[in-house]
């Protein structure tokens, strides 16, 4: 599970550094912006069938490629 949500951020990120570094600041090192995190909750969408509305993301959740991980884990199991 972990390495397919990481191979999907790794795409729409464009960089295989998410893939090998945890805890990489995707917003502070401008990785993702508005438009590829809303890349991401379609293709999380897709892959896993699971629903992110814009509503309930907070990107603290999402800050690092570690944090992203388990949020949608979670997102997955419940």
């Amino acid at each position: 599970m972990k390495d397919k949500i990481l191979s999907l951020l790794a795409e729409v990120a464009e960089t295989s550094e998410v893939l090998k570094q945890p805890d990489l600041a995707l917003y502070d090192l401008q990785i993702l912006d508005s438009m590829k995190t809303v890349e991401l909750i379609v293709a999380f969408g897709r892959e896993f069938e699971v629903e992110i509305s814009p509503a309930e993301f907070e990107q603290a959740n999402w800050a690092t490629p570690s944090k992203l991980v388990a949020d949608i884990e979670k997102r997955i199991a419940s």
